[in-house]
């Protein structure tokens, strides 16, 4: 009896599994390990260790796992993977399993290393992934039962190599899943086209030698051809879009290195749109030249120095418009959120904030409350205490006279972040003591404390800090700032604003003041423009 001829060989999608590294939460150095294997269940370990077991975890699998299966079709089929043979016409469905090469059992993992995926995919898939590293590799698929003239119960031929060539071929060293591999591939036979030959074959046909094409490189969305003349310009643009790649990995920015790549990027896409007659690509290098000017000026601003052909430019306290930004953020924080009425208790709570704005807990030492313009600071202190807006680790009189050597520790429940409330304020941890900073070089600006000017006075600079332009004119386009707002910020009626105006003009920190009906308009003077928060 044999076997039928025309039996269907269904296949299955091949298996695929990820193992992942997750950070807890925020503020911590644990990682969760998680598989999405169901059996496997998520540990939560501190960052080394948390590596190193998922590592382990991924290698006990490979171990105890089945080798991979011929049968199957590629795991990556869901994700419409591009490396499967395209369908001859418009309409036709592809064939889950037209790949190529044998099914393998290989592991891709990112850059980073915070996910490894195992998948049961062909050579060929796993090749197309750059950081695929292949583990085991299945054995050639039995031929398919054919009608003309193939007996089905006829003897299957024989396989190079005998019984062993059976066996999946797994690597002699395991892969190193911490770093990035180059995709390898496996080499599969060919069948020599033809009809085929009765007689018997005294050695088996060797297989085709795979022709391998220059690898492609990508810059800017675009695929760079791999037969694109000349050569330098080619191998120019993949450079570049390993350089980008590069850059974006980075932890700190460097505008000046940016500015020189977007000028490269620029000159090689003028030369690929000469050699190709494309418009995209000119416009692409026009933008590219655009990007470089604006990276280039912004370094430039950074490090205090001005473009060609302009005068100085003003070496800031705060240099980033980001940093500028989040100053804004807090004057408004605080204007809102001000448990107490008044220009010196504002004062204090916006120095005390800024202390505490990153985890709602800080240090204070009693000459950071006496250095401010406070007629009865210890009432003060004890106001905020008792509304609860403040938590301190002692006695108001030990702040008091507590120095730097011995701080007193201080506390603002609702700057505290949590698992539901995150706080009001999304700086890093190296923003906070920039931002203190400038608000104490501003509030305790020489002229200012040498004037005696009250609280008021100087919540009115450090509004008008944050409310100029580049220049130093006051609000948007140099049309001036409301006095309500003025008013409002610095606790004090509207008509009190004349005064506060001229005290700030007899400091020298503000010129050509005007104050009209709703309006105060004028400029900061060059002395303090390095305290300055322009308006973008």
């Amino acid at each position: 009896m044999g076997v039928e001829a025309h039996a269907t060989n269904e296949r299955v999608t091949g298996r695929r599994w990820t193992v992942r590294l997750d950070p807890v939460g925020r503020g911590r150095a644990d990682v969760r390990v998680s598989c999405s294997r169901p059996a496997c269940a998520a540990q939560v370990l501190p960052s080394a260790a948390g590596r190193t077991a998922a590592i382990a975890h991924l290698k006990a699998h490979l171990r105890a796992g089945p080798a991979p299966r011929p049968s199957v079709h590629c795991a990556c089929r869901a994700e419409e993977c591009h490396t499967h043979i395209r369908p001859a016409g418009p309409r036709e469905r592809p064939v889950p399993w037209r790949c190529g090469g044998a099914v393998v059992l290989a592991v891709i993992t990112d850059r980073e290393g915070r996910w490894w995926q195992v998948l049961e995919c062909c050579s060929r898939c796993a090749a197309a992934h750059p950081t695929a590293k292949v583990v085991a590799t299945a054995p050639a698929a039995e031929p398919p039962a054919r009608g003309d003239g193939f007996r089905a119960d006829a003897p299957a031929p024989a396989t190079p190599g005998g019984p062993a060539a059976t066996t999946p071929t797994f690597s002699a060293v395991g892969p190193h899943f911490s770093h990035s591999a180059a995709a390898t591939g496996t080499a599969v036979p060919q069948q020599a086209s033809g009809p085929r030959s009765s007689a018997p074959r005294s050695a088996p046909r060797s297989a085709r030698p795979t022709r391998k094409r220059p690898p492609r490189g990508r810059i800017a969305q675009r695929l760079v051809p791999h037969d694109l003349r000349p050569v330098a310009l080619r191998d120019e643009l993949t450079e570049l879009g390993e350089l980008f790649r590069a850059y974006q990995a980075r932890t700190e920015p460097d505008l000046a290195m940016l500015a020189d790549l977007h000028t490269r990027k620029a000159e090689a896409f003028n030369a690929w749109a000469e050699v190709t007659a494309d418009t995209g690509l000119r416009l692409d290098a026009q933008r590219a030249e655009q990007a470089a000017a604006t990276a280039r000026l912004q370094h430039l601003h950074r490090i205090g120095q001005a473009p060609d052909g302009e005068g100085p430019a003003v070496a800031r306290l705060l240099t980033a418009p980001a940093q500028w930004n989040h100053a804004r953020a807090v004057l408004a924080h605080v204007a809102e959120n001000a448990p107490l009425p008044g220009a010196e208790a504002r004062l204090l709570v916006l120095m005390v904030t800024l202390r505490t704005a990153q985890s709602g807990v800080g240090n204070l030492v009693g000459q950071d409350i006496k250095g401010l313009p406070l007629q009865d600071p210890e009432h003060l202190v004890e106001q905020l205490v008792e509304s609860g807006w403040l938590g301190i680790s002692g006695t108001v009189e030990e702040l008091i006279a507590s120095r730097p050597e011995s701080p007193t520790r201080i506390s603002v429940p609702s700057l505290t972040p949590d698992e539901d409330d995150p706080g009001p304020f999304t700086f890093g941890r190296k923003l906070r003591p920039k931002l203190s900073g400038w608000a104490q070089r501003v509030v305790g600006e020489k002229k200012l404390r040498k004037g005696k000017t009250g609280a008021d006075v100087r919540l009115l600079a450090l509004a008008l800090a944050t409310g100029a332009d580049g220049e130093g004119l006051l609000g948007p386009g140099g049309e001036g700032i409301g006095l309500d707002g003025l008013s409002s910020w610095c606790s004090v009626d509207a008509g009190d604003l004349p005064d506060l105006v001229d005290r700030l003009t007899a400091a020298d920190w503000l010129a050509e003041a005007d104050v009209t009906g709703t309006l105060l308009t004028g400029r900061l003077t060059e002395r303090v423009l390095p305290l300055g928060c322009p308006l973008t």
